[in-house]
Formats: structure tokens, C-alpha cells, sequence
């Protein structure tokens, strides 16, 4: 079954990272770089999010202009997956634009709505502060 790490963001620069597994995951499969799909899928009411990449389990990049769901080397020169070549090109293995289930992250950016707050946690930083100053007198 499929198991997605995803990362939404939005426009502002404020990101969010979730895990989505088997049934809930299902409606990734087979979608491409570049669509867009309802965020009601991932768990955000009432918006939708673009899928813009991701990455396989050893850290393959998915590029948009490698078509279908499969590993493939490609010449490149610039671009997902490619350093500063100053010039050159140089052959590297990319995975193609279609999500399947050895895709282990997925990125998506947030094209209407809003990301969900998240509460803010203050109480377990201050009891772990005193519990260090105890160790350090002793």
C-alpha cells in the first residue's frame, strides 16, 4: 500500500508536514507534477494544492519533463536534480513526473485556502529547563 510523507506550503513561506498511508493515500496515486487537486484529500478543508515534486525512498528527485513513473538517467544541464555545471551536462538518475507508490515524499504548494493552525507548545520547554540546572548544581 502507499505511504506518502507530504509537505504543503503556502505562498508566505509557512510549511507543514503530515504522513498519509494506505486508503488515504490511494487518491495520490497516479496524478502528475503539475496537477492540481482538491486539499480535502490530504486532510485541509476547502482549498486546493499543486503537486510541484517529491522524491523516492533513496532520494531520487521526481522531474516534471521525465514522463511516467519510472527511474530513467537523463543528460541534463540545469534543473531538479542537476548542481551548478557552469556550462556543462551531465548524466543523473531522475525519477519521471507520475506519483506511484515508491514515491516517499511529496511536495505541494497550496494554490486556495488557508494552512490549519498549529497550537503553540510552551509547557514541556519550561519543565525540561529546571530539570537541567538540578543536574548542572550537582
Amino acid at each position: 500500500m502507499a505511504q506518502f510523507k507530504l509537505v504543503v506550503s503556502d505562498a508566505t513561506g509557512r510549511s507543514m508536514s503530515q504522513e498519509l498511508k494506505d486508503k488515504a493515500a490511494q487518491p495520490l496515486v497516479g496524478s502528475r507534477i503539475g496537477s492540481v487537486i482538491d486539499s480535502s484529500v490530504i486532510g485541509i478543508a476547502g482549498g486546493k494544492v499543486k503537486i510541484t515534486g517529491g522524491s523516492d525512498k533513496s532520494g531520487t528527485p521526481m522531474r516534471s519533463d521525465v514522463h511516467g513513473g519510472v527511474k530513467k538517467y537523463v543528460l541534463m544541464s540545469e534543473g531538479v536534480g542537476a548542481r551548478n555545471l557552469e556550462g556543462g551536462r551531465i548524466r543523473k538518475l531522475v525519477r519521471g513526473n507520475m506519483v506511484t507508490e515508491e514515491i516517499y515524499q511529496l511536495n505541494l504548494r497550496l494554490v486556495e485556502g488557508k494552512l490549519p493552525e498549529k497550537p503553540k507548545e510552551e509547557a514541556p520547554a519550561a519543565e525540561a529547563a529546571p530539570a537541567k540546572e538540578e543536574k548542572k548544581k550537582k
